[in-house]
């Protein structure tokens, strides 16, 4: 199977993980890491819901935690997250210190994306790791997501954000998906 073929269909899995954080009432973000064949953790983004959210549980920190619980002997050199937003940056240091050294990612966070940082001027032990970043993933999916998130006037979380306003203009085709 390609990896083009392969990152849709692991992608469309983390879309349901976002679907279930919207069924919940919270921030759709979802998260799966596989090695390379098959999920081994997963995760949705929790705790976003009223006046003060937990800026802990992201849907990749729930992931990173259910990997290490559950799946602590697999190989991390072979481990590909996937996730519907774009890592922030406290999630992508703790993705490069678990030693994943694959992200694939459907929309880009222009309010916290932390892919874009520069790693030359970060100290080794964020520096010194082969990463491949992938993004556009099915990335019109996650906007829709977002925007039924953003649409709900119960849904305080993000309000009034960059992201939020940079979501809700989004056309569809633009930028164009790299895998549909």
């Amino acid at each position: 199977m390609k990896n083009g073929n392969k990152d849709v269909r692991f992608m469309r899995m983390a879309m349901d993980e976002a679907k279930a954080a919207l069924a919940s009432g919270d921030f759709p973000v979802g998260c799966v890491i596989t090695d390379g064949r098959r999920v081994v953790a997963s995760g949705f983004r929790t705790a976003s819901r009223g006046i003060m959210a937990n800026e802990i549980d992201h849907a990749e920190m729930v992931a990173l935690r259910n990997l290490c619980t559950n799946r602590p002997e697999i190989p991390t050199d072979r481990l590909c997250l996937y996730t519907t937003l774009e890592p922030c940056l406290m999630c992508f240091g703790a993705i490069l210190i678990s030693g994943i050294h694959r992200i694939v990612y459907a929309f880009e966070d222009v309010m916290g994306g932390g892919t874009s940082c520069s790693r030359q001027t970060m100290p080794p032990l964020y520096r010194d790791i082969e990463l491949v970043v992938i993004p556009n993933v099915c990335r019109d999916e996650s906007i829709e997501l977002l925007r039924a998130f953003f649409s709900n006037p119960e849904n305080i979380y993000l309000k009034d954000t960059l992201l939020a306003e940079y979501t809700m203009r989004q056309d569809a085709a633009f930028p164009p998906n790299t895998a549909t």
